[in-house]
């Protein structure tokens, strides 16, 4: 699903009429998309009938095409039209199918609108569309506080879908009117407009859905958009095949160098998320100290116990890692590593090839130099991903990202972007996009800046946005689920990009679905999610 502004979509628009596509035809087969959705969600119920708030604008054209179509499938349906001319053509066409109409400047007291409420078990939110600037006019305004109220004084109120946006939304300011219906399901036409996913207009948005409008293949202004919005559809199709003869070595070994004595579960919760992202193998790179407690909890991984420094891992910890870089797929470092400076010379020794191993030599029959040497070795590193303390870690090292693998896979929350870039945390925040966008430019990797709305950048300029925003995965031990997730998808060989976007999808609805499960967003901690992470996998298969 592509990402838009008001005047984008416009464009779009334009082009595609001036290529050839009517206006007109765009309704039409927004309508029709419509109603089939509606008949998709009404398909295991006994619901027939269907109310639609007609506004003046295209969404309210939307709307009468679609309750025709609706008609045609044998429901009761009822227009309650706002300031719409009453010999329109698309209004004339939905009587003549057999529809009721009521007009809200014959309904003064608005007491028709509640008798058209009354048996309602689908409203269809077509008064106002994208274009609209808030506040609200009294007459619309009116018929939205009346809706809101009918409903609540209802046993059952009906299944509210937005058409294309809720009603009283700035479509790129995400500002909402106070009198917006909340809906269930927001069925957006051929992209998400951008205000759908800020605040508070999220809240009214529901779940989203897209309907297809007929643009042609080779219309410029909509296919060169670099914006996505990650969906079911989309995150399904970057999974690989899992075939029958498929062994371990298929799905890749996914190396994790993680963990210190204060942080231990970090280590399990990435490891263990590795491995339900379909990985192979996983194995555990932890300072000896922490392999006693993880080895009886992730008996399905190998490990590799790092030198360490009081359960910190050591600083020539690199050369013990780096005998083992060339089986593995994928590599991770960061959850749970601690800050310490000899944590840091690992990951700078392991970055540079060079560790501080002491070179051990006989002090027999010659005269020997300087025992405490740096050895260096020469080391390829595996596709990477750095997350929490190592990235905290990586701003201490001169010219990091030009030491990374190439497309390496970062994951900061805002704030250690703010470490990473020097940019106070508002900045950041005030501008994910535009922020994640320029310094995956800048340092030639991927970054995927958490939070609400997860924005996941290329260096290319492609960006996807995670369409969710839960306090369910505002719970430490979140991230290092995510971040397995990520190396579990690159140790099966999704490109880095790939991997971030279908890991990120997968850990946000995993979090969704724990907070459903539970019955709260409040008690949902990061283990909750991880098990969660399996029936999200089911969903994509």
């Amino acid at each position: 699903m592509k990402l838009v502004t008001v005047a984008q979509m416009r464009d779009i628009e334009k082009e595609a009429d001036t290529n050839g596509l009517p206006y007109a035809e765009m309704m039409e087969n927004a309508g029709r998309g419509l109603a089939e959705i509606v008949n998709e969600i009404a398909f295991d119920d006994e619901w027939e009938e269907v109310l639609g708030l007609v506004g003046p604008g295209n969404n309210g054209g939307d709307t009468l095409v679609a309750l025709t179509h609706l008609l045609e499938d044998g429901w009761h349906a009822r227009a309650y039209v706002v300031k719409r001319k009453k010999k329109d053509e698309l209004v004339a066409r939905f009587t003549e199918a057999g529809g009721e109409v009521t007009f809200a400047e014959t309904d003064k007291d608005l007491s028709a609108l509640g008798m058209c409420f009354e048996s309602a078990d689908i409203l269809l939110d077509g008064l106002l569309g994208t274009g609209i600037k808030l506040p609200l006019k009294a007459e619309i305004s009116a018929v939205l506080e009346q809706s809101l109220f009918i409903m609540d004084e209802m046993d059952v109120p009906p299944f509210i879908i937005a058409v294309d946006c809720p009603s009283g939304v700035d479509c790129d300011t995400g500002e909402a009117a106070l009198e917006c219906l909340p809906a269930d399901l927001t069925v957006t036409m051929a992209a998400v407009k951008r205000g759908l996913l800020k605040l508070p207009a999220f809240e009214f948005v529901g779940d989203l859905a897209l309907v297809d409008i007929g643009l042609p293949d080779d219309l410029a202004s909509f296919y060169d958009l670099k914006t996505e919005v990650a969906d079911h559809e989309l995150v399904a199709g970057l999974l690989p095949e899992r075939a029958l003869d498929s062994h371990k070595g298929t799905f890749g070994t996914a190396l994790i160098a993680a963990g210190s004595i204060n942080y231990t579960g970090a280590a399990l919760l990435a490891g263990m998320a590795a491995y339900r992202s379909g990985a192979g193998l996983v194995t555990m790179a932890v300072p000896g100290p922490l392999h006693v407690v993880l080895a009886g909890q992730l008996p399905e991984a190998t490990w590799i116990l790092l030198p360490h420094d009081m359960g910190n891992i050591a600083g020539n910890a690199a050369e013990a890692l780096t005998k083992s870089l060339e089986s593995a797929s994928a590599l991770l470092v960061g959850p749970g590593l601690g800050l310490e400076a000899k944590t840091k010379e690992f990951l700078e020794g392991l970055l540079t090839g060079k560790s501080n191993a002491r070179k051990q030599t006989s002090q027999i029959g010659f005269v020997h130099g300087e025992r405490n040497r740096i050895q260096e070795t020469s080391n390829e590193l595996p596709s990477m991903v750095v997350d929490a303390d190592g990235l905290k870690l990586l701003a201490q090292i001169s010219d990091w990202h030009k030491k990374l693998p190439p497309l390496s896979v970062l994951t900061p929350h805002p704030g250690e972007m703010s470490v990473l870039t020097g940019l106070p945390k508002d900045e950041i925040q005030n501008d994910r996009e535009a922020i994640a966008t320029k310094y995956a430019q800048e340092w030639g990797h991927v970054v995927v800046l958490k939070g609400a709305f997860t924005v996941i950048a290329a260096p290319n300029g492609q960006t996807t946005v995670i369409p969710v925003a839960s306090p369910a995965l505002a719970r430490a031990g979140t991230g290092d689920v995510l971040a397995g997730l990520i190396v579990g998808l690159r140790a099966q060989g999704l490109d880095a990009y790939d991997a971030a976007v279908a890991g990120a999808y997968i850990h946000a609805e995993a979090g969704l679905l724990a907070a459903e499960d539970l019955g709260t967003t409040a008690s949902v901690m990061a283990s909750d999610i991880l098990n969660n992470v399996v029936d999200v996998m089911c969903k994509l298969e």
